[in-house]
């Protein structure tokens, strides 16, 4: 098995993003993938799908003629559990503002 490739370096590319949303409801076959983008050609869309396989991010299977492409759970795991890390520690930090500032001394009120 070659070594995949970079998954940021895959995703930081709205347009391999976009095909990432379109694989979400399921697996496609490389035409209409390309059909989704009118502007760009198709071996402009075979590229943005080689980087996502490379990645890891698709699996491409041979249907008769067809390639077709679904999402890879795996990498996208990998992802997530990355971005949750950073995310956690905000909340962390978030949760230890909210201690300090619900320890601060509350200012009297001047009624007049």
């Amino acid at each position: 098995m070659p070594p995949q490739g970079d998954v940021f370096l895959a995703i930081r590319d709205p347009t391999r993003r976009a095909i990432l949303d379109l694989l979400l409801r399921g697996p496609r076959n490389a035409g209409n993938i390309a059909a989704q983008f009118p502007r760009l050609t198709q071996p402009g869309v075979s590229r943005h799908l080689k980087v996502l396989r490379d990645s890891g991010l698709v699996l491409v299977t041979t249907k008769a003629q067809q390639r077709v492409y679904t999402l890879q759970p795996k990498r996208l795991h990998e992802l997530e559990e990355w971005i949750r890390k950073y995310a956690y520690d905000q909340i962390d930090r978030l949760e230890r503002l909210a201690d300090l500032v619900d320890e601060r001394p509350k200012p009297k009120r001047v009624t007049a």
